[in-house]
């Protein structure tokens, strides 16, 4: 039952990493030490569907679930989870270099949103001047 709940947990871990690595920019908006595990984070999720790189992710929850009587799964996270529920097809190369391009234009739009509200100070364009007084 442990290994099942940590294989569980590994899975909410892919997600979460997932996520991050899509919308991880929004976050550094407000805080700006995300860019530095950010960053990574974006060229990992590239590189890993560019160069087809197997995600430990994927092998840590496999193993735990083999060890709680589950069955694995031989392909990714992505292709496992997501879209076999999305594109009941299966996945080809194509579906990748469209995932990577998606992940990598996802990033540059939030890059370039963040770089441009630092360039307008901490407080972007929303921040009031004092008013004067009379």
């Amino acid at each position: 039952m442990t290994y099942r709940v940590a294989a569980a947990a590994v899975l909410f871990l892919h997600l979460a990493f997932i996520l991050f690595v899509m919308g991880g920019a929004l976050l550094a908006v407000r805080r700006r030490w995300v860019l530095a595990v950010h960053l990574p984070a974006a060229l990992w999720g590239v590189w890993a569907e560019l160069g087809d790189a197997p995600c430990p992710l994927t092998g840590i929850e496999n193993y735990l679930r083999m060890r709680g009587g589950l069955a694995g799964y031989r392909e990714g996270f992505i292709e496992h989870y997501l879209l076999a529920a999305i594109y009941p097809s299966g996945l080809g190369r194509e579906l990748q270099l469209l995932l990577a391009a998606v992940v990598l234009a996802t990033n540059v739009v939030l890059y370039t949103l963040v770089l441009r509200r630092r360039g307008r100070g901490q407080t972007g364009s929303s921040e009031v001047p004092p008013a004067e007084e009379p």
